[in-house]
């Protein structure tokens, strides 16, 4: 039998830190693979943040099997002391000979100094295998490292006639089942909602994850998935956001976010009733500046993935402030009439205005259609 290549062992170790992709924020996804003899002796991948990483639990698994051994790791390992300790000397200490790296780790904490430990011990240190895999699987903490914001992924569900709530703003429910489980799988992994006050207004939006929607789901315990709620960040700039809100006494936190030296007397009432309030200075429009509010959201609140779920306005104005990452359209095959709300107020005027998107995926859930896109820099 051929031996397993490179890239096939970084393979199974990507798919290792997948089964993270629920539970590890504010941490990235990271697996690891321990090899002796073209033969696995280990594997892991990163749980939760605060416990072992992955280098660790494989190492666990190899036992005293680790000398000599080649390890498949989808992150540079790490070189700092926090809740858990380097990684880079747990594989120096365990005998590694030779550690495959898909991607360097651009965490000013690391940024290389994980590799150039190993290889002053004595290590060989591959790097770049399966690159643009391990990147699209951290996209939202590389993202934050690297520039200082989350990944942005705009989710909106329309008709086939681009529309998106009827002009009362009613909008619940347009798509079917297997539509809004997959939503729910998508906040599940984000590490926060963000949407504006309309949405509380008019559909009362809960924006929970909801364990009996989920499904099953491979090797994670959706109640463990649910225990941990995404941030849900309301933008609301002249606090009009309704005392008795059922996101207000949902599990986990909202934070209510409006303009600087704004006077309310609503203030201390949504206190009270369970909201965080976060004044941040305002943008060209009068609003809540976005790009402050993505900014604030990486380094106070350590966001990997925002999830954006609203209306028209929003969703136009983050668009042309070039904030979105992904656009996940939900098409469901009905039609809502020329009255109902458009997807995006983007007030286009000319054809070399238009906004040119990258299909990266579509596909059938139930009798909708899911649109995966990237707009096009």
């Amino acid at each position: 039998m051929m031996p397993m290549s490179d890239e096939a062992w970084m393979a199974r170790a990507l798919r290792l830190a997948e089964r993270g992709r629920y539970t590890t924020m504010p941490n990235p996804r990271v697996g690891c693979v321990l090899v002796k003899d073209g033969a696995l002796v280990g594997e892991g991948f990163h749980m939760r943040s605060g416990e072992a990483h992955a280098e660790i639990h494989a190492l666990a698994e190899a036992g005293d099997k680790t000398g000599g051994a080649t390890a498949y790791v989808t992150l540079e390992p790490c070189s700092h002391q926090g809740r858990t300790g380097p990684c880079c000397e747990a594989l120096i200490q365990a005998g590694v000979a030779r550690v495959v790296v898909a991607m360097q780790d651009p965490n000013p904490l690391v940024a290389g100094r994980g590799i150039e430990r190993m290889r002053a011990a004595g290590i060989q240190v591959d790097v770049g295998i399966l690159e643009e895999d391990a990147w699209a699987l951290n996209a939202g903490f590389l993202l934050r490292m690297v520039q200082g914001r989350p990944r942005i992924r705009l989710k909106m569900a329309m008709s086939l006639d681009g529309r998106t709530a009827m002009p009362s703003g009613e909008s619940q429910w347009i798509t079917g089942p297997e539509a809004r489980r997959d939503v729910q799988r998508l906040r599940a992994e984000s590490c926060a909602i963000l949407t504006g006050v309309d949405s509380i207004i008019f559909d009362n939006a809960r924006l929970t994850v909801r364990p009996e929607q989920l499904g099953e789901i491979e090797g994670v315990s959706v109640e463990a998935i649910a225990a941990r709620q995404p941030l849900r960040v309301i933008l609301d700039s002249t606090l009009r956001m309704p005392l008795a809100a059922a996101c207000l006494v949902e599990p986990g936190r909202t934070l209510v976010v409006t303009v600087a030296g704004i006077q309310s007397a609503r203030w201390a009432k949504l206190e009270q009733a369970g909201a965080e309030i976060l004044e941040l200075p305002a943008g060209e429009d009068g609003r809540v500046d976005l790009a402050a509010l993505l900014s604030w959201l990486a380094e106070h609140e350590q966001c990997n993935d925002v999830l954006v779920e609203t209306g028209a306005t929003l969703a136009g104005a983050m668009m042309d402030a070039g904030l979105v990452d992904e656009l996940r359209l939900y098409l469901a095959p009905t039609l809502l009439g020329s009255e109902a709300r458009p997807l995006l107020n983007l007030g286009l005027e000319r054809m070399d205005q238009q906004r040119p998107l990258d299909i990266l995926d579509i596909r059938a859930f139930g009798k909708d259609w899911r649109i995966l896109a990237r707009p096009v820099r």
